[in-house]
């Protein structure tokens, strides 16, 4: 059974950045897509980016690809990994943020997912 475990969560100031990172362990995501996925208070998952298993296309959604940026480390290792990179972060960027695999990035960023880790919590607020 895939797992997806999301690290590097936490408390930011506005303006400042965090990265988090992914790890999949049960299973191969060698040639599958990683993405992330946020859920903010009170509203419904959401796509934020997502990542080819080969070639390294992405898909960002709207007003976020330039403050964020999405890769990963090997594709054919079990282990994995996925990061993202978030700059000049916004209060309104305080959510749960989910690693996510599926089977390509297009169809991800069209919420189309296979196994969703449990989430790491990022707050943005002075």
């Amino acid at each position: 059974q895939m797992r997806l475990v999301e690290s590097g969560g936490g408390l930011v100031e506005p303006g400042g950045s965090l990265r988090l990172s992914c790890a999949a362990s049960g299973g191969t995501v060698s040639g599958y897509a990683m993405g992330w996925f946020r859920q903010r208070p009170g509203q419904l998952r959401e796509f934020v980016v997502s990542i080819s298993g080969i070639g390294g296309t992405t898909y960002y959604a709207d007003g976020i690809e330039d403050r964020f940026t999405i890769a990963r480390d090997g594709g054919e290792s079990t282990d994995s990994v996925a990061f993202l990179q978030m700059n000049s972060l916004k209060p309104e960027d305080t959510a749960v943020y989910y690693c996510v695999t599926g089977h390509t990035a297009y169809s991800m960023s069209r919420g189309s997912v296979d196994y969703w880790g449990d989430g790491t919590q990022v707050t943005v607020s002075s």
